[in-house]
């Protein structure tokens, strides 16, 4: 196998509004009065980086960064639009709507599948682990967006040594190799952490063909992405199927 560009489309992203949402979550925004020029700059420069990291970019997000720098220029307009009734229009409206509808139907979404994982993990956890008679199964875990797993991804490649010779003689290993190779790491409670994933990683190739073999089993619904408080280590969950 000769050595290829990997390329994924980032289907795990739940859509441009969802990014939003993690800025505006992330930095502690009103969202009833979004900063569209700092908000703006971010979008913009993760698109950049995605490309960077020659993943590819669905529409709809080049889309809301279109809308996005529409709304930035007419806040700049010094006479702004009036209503009907003579009031001035914020140009954010529009967008401050469809982000706090989005909300609700994030957070409906997200209790419903936490009771979910929360009744898989017990189910698999009840009869290996139980200390002084105290079940750890309640243990709040954070889902990890595909931002957060996008920017550990962009981490770890910024860590790796710079390659200054190749050995042309070395296979690089394949993604049904690391699918399968993830899949045989678990421990006996189903799992992984990040960290000891990609320690095993040689060189940068090997680390975007372990974040695409990651996508891949996710996409399969054969792992989940988690982690108990924000900035510690990323932790993937092997799904136990019936």
């Amino acid at each position: 196998m000769g050595i290829s560009v990997y390329k994924v489309k980032l289907e795990q992203f739940e859509g441009p509004l969802d990014l939003l949402l993690y800025f505006i979550r992330r930095d502690e925004i009103d969202i009833y009065d979004i900063p569209i020029a700092q908000i703006t700059a971010e979008y913009l420069q993760l698109i950049e980086d995605m490309k960077t990291m020659n993943l590819s970019v669905a529409g709809e997000f080049i889309i809301m960064a279109a809308s996005l720098m529409r709304i930035k220029s007419r806040m700049l307009i010094p006479r702004p639009e009036l209503d009907e009734e003579g009031e001035p229009i914020d140009p954010r409206t529009e967008l401050v709507q469809q982000l706090v509808e989005y909300q609700r139907f994030k957070d409906a979404s997200g209790e419903l599948s936490m009771k979910w994982y929360e009744q898989s993990y017990h189910h698999k956890r009840s009869a290996v682990q139980e200390v002084d008679g105290v079940d750890d199964v309640g243990v709040y875990l954070r889902k990890v967006d595909l931002f957060d797993l996008a920017q550990y991804f962009k981490s770890a490649m910024e860590r790796m040594p710079v390659i200054t010779s190749y050995d042309l003689h070395q296979e690089p290993v394949s993604l049904d190799e690391k699918k399968h190779s993830i899949m045989k790491s678990f421990d006996g409670d189903g799992i992984l952490t990040f960290k000891r994933l990609l320690a095993k990683c040689e060189d940068k190739l090997e680390v975007i063909v372990t974040f695409l073999a990651i996508l891949e089993l996710m996409r399969l619904n054969e792992i989940g992405i988690y982690q108990n408080e924000l900035f510690e280590d990323i932790e993937i969950h092997r799904i136990e199927k019936n």
